[in-house]
């Protein structure tokens, strides 16, 4: 087997767990609130999660298009690059690794540390780094030595972090106080607002991409691709709407709004777990985070490698594993970076400052698909239904998000920006005339 190329080995199955895996994470914990908060009633907290899953349905078929017409690893740099906006798509590369996709394991790792936490204290300050930084190493090695073993672990974790969730809506159900739905708001205590709520369940639907980091190692997947992208969001739009249902159902809406950890909360009200609902939601929280930590690790290497296999990133990325079949090197300098930023504080700050850039990249990226559908080599297996209504959806939903963001800090990620731009143009035009003759995707996988 050559050491510059990746097989395709996972199948239907692992896509699912890492698409839904890397989906719910811990937000799911503490957005219940917010979103109750915002829509100010329940009957449009609940609705709210419905229309915010249905806004995701347009933009994974786009992605579903675009990943069968290029199954190629990388994603958004992917697709930027064939719709000929090189320079963008390695600034979405370079801002995604220095300053997104390696923090954003440092602290789901150290959100670990802090569940853990609260059964070990002995598991805070400079001990609770050390556990965050084996945690990660322990996740890694996983899928730094085979791919088809991290898809595995992968539909393990991911099936037994839905395990707690099942539990509390099984039980919700059964438990639920119909009055709670029947809440009126005080006067004087502000209107409700469906946009309000809906914004605030956006990022809670935000992850099912990243298999697209990894289409270059399914089998099939011109199949797999959208099963897997469609079928996830359903599935979570399914899961988020029954636990909204549920955690509505057991608790005063008046408390719900004003609850920083709704599903803790929730768990309060239900006979034999109410006193050990925050054990069971630690626990729960530790299983969901790890799954997530997990398909972050396994995914986010897989961007730099087709980076460097298209000679715009360090090249010894785009190296693979003679043995493990795995890009090892990638793995390595990310997590490495990731181990290192463990023991720096304000990484959620920073992390939210950058997003603004990907998330704007995002909104091209979906607009790619207008450019893609010129070229010659745009055969994909699946395509959407009216795709023009479809894409502008999709972008409509992107620049929402994207939007609320900027409003969230403006100038912090104006700075954010430039700071890419500034470091990031110079080392493009280095490395586009050094090896700018490589074509793009070249070599990336074997059939």
């Amino acid at each position: 087997m050559s050491n510059d190329t990746l097989t395709r080995k996972l199948g239907f199955w692992s896509a699912l767990a890492i698409a839904v895996g890397t989906t719910v994470g811990s937000g799911i914990f503490v957005s219940s609130g917010d979103v109750a908060k915002a829509a100010g009633l329940p009957s449009i907290s609940i609705l709210a999660w419905v229309i915010g899953g249905i806004i995701a349905i347009p933009q994974v078929m786009v992605l579903a298009e675009l990943s069968t017409a290029y199954p190629q690893n990388g994603s958004g740099y992917v697709y930027l690059n064939k719709a000929g906006w090189r320079p963008l798509a390695f600034l979405y590369g370079w801002a995604t690794f220095w300053a997104l996709d390696p923090p954003s394991i440092s602290i789901m790792a150290l959100a670990i540390v802090a569940y853990l936490a609260s059964f070990f204290p002995f598991f805070a300050g400079f001990t609770g780094k050390l556990l965050g930084v084996a945690i990660i190493l322990i996740i890694t090695s996983i899928h730094y030595r085979s791919v088809k073993g991290g898809g595995s672990f992968q539909v393990i974790i991911t099936a037994v972090k839905i395990i707690p969730f099942l539990i509390v809506i099984v039980l919700g159900l059964m438990y639920m106080n119909f009055d709670n739905f029947a809440y009126t708001p005080a006067a004087g205590a502000g209107s409700s607002s469906l946009i309000g709520g809906v914004s605030a369940t956006t990022w809670a639907y935000t992850g099912m991409a990243a298999i697209c980091f990894m289409a270059g190692e399914f089998k099939n997947p011109g199949k797999v691709l959208p099963k897997a992208l469609i079928s996830s969001v359903l599935i979570i739009l399914g899961l988020y709407t029954l636990l909204a249902v549920c955690v509505t159902g057991l608790m005063p809406f008046d408390k719900l709004m004003g609850s920083s950890a709704a599903v803790s909360d929730a768990v309060k009200y239900i006979p034999g777990l109410s006193g050990i609902a925050s054990s069971f939601v630690a626990v729960t929280a530790i299983i969901v985070i790890l799954g997530s930590l997990s398909s972050c690790i396994m995914f986010q290497p897989r961007l730099e490698y087709a980076m460097a296999k298209d000679g715009l990133f360090f090249q010894r990325f785009g190296k693979v594993h003679p043995k493990f079949e795995t890009p090892s090197f990638s793995i390595i300098a990310q997590v490495t970076f990731a181990c290192i930023l463990v023991f720096f504080s304000n990484l959620t700050e920073l992390l939210g400052y950058f997003t603004l850039i990907q998330l704007v990249i995002n909104i091209l990226d979906f607009a790619a698909v207008y450019k893609c559908r010129k070229r010659d080599d745009y055969n994909p297996i699946y395509r959407m239904p009216m795709w023009r209504v479809t894409t502008i959806l999709a972008i409509a939903g992107a620049a929402w998000l994207a939007w609320g963001t900027f409003t969230w800090a403006p100038i912090q990620g104006m700075i954010a920006a430039a700071i890419v731009i500034a470091t990031g143009l110079p080392v493009y035009y280095y490395w586009e005339k050094k090896y700018g003759s490589k074509k793009p995707g070249d070599s990336q996988i074997v059939a």
